[in-house]
């Protein structure tokens, strides 16, 4: 058998042909496409399709495809988070000519993936005492913020997606309070997502700046004017040694405290006694932040609930791809190790 896998999302999409006779992490053939670029994904699987025929010197059909989307889906379709798309198993299966196609949540798609993962491929940047078989808990900050979950079954785990990161957001103190007056000034919902992604950082900046605690250098302003995503500028700045942006660092550690206090929502809502696993792109940049005092202290803050956040483990995901490789383990049906 052999299956297509993607992980689609709203700047590139990476997919890989894989069959089932070797190791999900050996393709056939894999690349990366812009997402943007394209009216639709069928006409992206179609130049995959031709690069994968070139590259293995003859024509191939897959199978099956299994698909990690962003966003909730939905009786077997979604409105793609972030790109005009919208997608249907049924119509993707019939344009794409194979027998099968699945929908999975990109976030699902990166909880799937975390079982298979090696230890070379996760950070830990808080110990604990994980339960076998426990539930385990997702966020992947990047972009936006997505949220997921695993929960086991007969000693197999099953992912399940979310959409927890456009849950209110909720501070935990004076200052957050203000930041949450800065957002609800500026937007008519404020979610977590608006604190705690790529979107999120400059809203935090753009709070501490205005509060006129901190000076803004005129060559980071310049630079923030003119940055197509401002996100990464704000980053370098904060992790720039020796001489890091104090607004900047302000803002990355208002952000880690915001992150660990949602990862603990998240925890308790589930009960995550199997571990939290940090997915998406922000998380293996800030590593130093997330190691800090900051962010275990705020992970623990739950009043009675301490002592059993204190007991739970948190991981940082290192590669880049666990959401293709979550996908095409579920595509393959492959048992976790």
């Amino acid at each position: 058998m052999l299956l297509l896998a993607a992980d689609i999302g709203a700047t590139k999409t990476n997919l890989a042909l894989i069959s089932s006779d070797a190791s999900p992490r050996e393709p056939l053939c894999e690349q990366t496409l812009p997402s943007g670029d394209y009216r639709d994904l069928a006409g992206l699987v179609l130049d995959f399709m031709a690069y994968s025929h070139t590259r293995l010197g003859s024509r191939v059909a897959p199978d099956r495809a299994c698909f990690g989307v962003p966003g909730p889906v939905i009786a077997g379709s979604v409105e793609i988070t972030n790109l005009p798309w919208v997608l249907a198993e049924d119509d993707l299966a019939r344009d794409l000519h194979v027998e099968q196609v699945t929908l999975l949540n990109d976030l699902a798609a990166t909880a799937y993936a975390i079982p298979f993962l090696t230890p070379e491929e996760l950070h830990q940047i808080k110990p604990g005492e994980p339960e076998p078989c426990g539930t385990i808990a997702v966020l992947a900050p990047g972009t936006g913020l997505g949220e997921a979950f695993l929960t086991c079954d007969g000693g197999h785990y099953q992912p399940h997606g979310s959409e927890g990161g456009h849950t209110d957001f909720s501070p935990t103190d004076i200052e957050q309070i203000g930041l949450l007056e800065y957002l609800l000034e500026r937007f008519d919902h404020a979610s977590y997502e608006r604190v705690c992604s790529g979107i999120g950082l400059p809203h935090i900046y753009g709070y501490l700046r205005q509060t006129g605690k901190y000076e803004e250098p005129p060559e980071l302003a310049a630079a923030l004017q003119t940055a197509e995503d401002p996100s990464p500028t704000i980053t370098e700045c904060a992790m720039r040694r020796p001489d890091p942006a104090p607004i900047c660092v302000a803002a990355l550690e208002m952000f880690t405290d915001l992150l660990a206090a949602e990862a603990a929502n998240l925890a308790l809502k589930v009960f995550a006694t199997g571990g939290v696993y940090l997915g998406g792109g922000i998380p293996p940049r800030i590593l130093p932040y997330l190691e800090s005092t900051v962010f275990s202290e705020s992970f623990a803050d739950k009043g009675r609930m301490s002592e059993l956040l204190g007991r739970i483990p948190v991981h940082v995901i290192l590669n880049p791809k666990a959401a293709l490789l979550g996908a095409a383990c579920y595509g393959l049906n492959a048992a976790h190790p």
